[in-house]
């Protein structure tokens, strides 16, 4: 559940953080495109950190109990 629910939160976020960029940051296609792509690449490494993170902790958690 805390995994789903927190790749939402990630979508979400990634979602609005490209509309601020292209409300706030218009300068033309070409530089829209950059900013967007940044964005973007931005907010899919963080969720795959935190997913590595999530995982390896769930891993730790199963081996100590078991």
């Amino acid at each position: 559940m805390g995994f789903l629910v927190t790749t939402l939160i990630f979508a979400v976020i990634g979602i609005i953080a490209s509309l601020c960029t292209r409300i706030c940051c218009n300068r033309g296609p070409s530089a829209n495109l950059l900013h967007l792509t940044l964005v973007i690449t931005a907010t899919v490494c963080c969720w795959m950190i935190w997913k590595l993170f999530f995982f390896k902790a769930c891993v730790c958690l199963y081996v100590y109990i078991f």
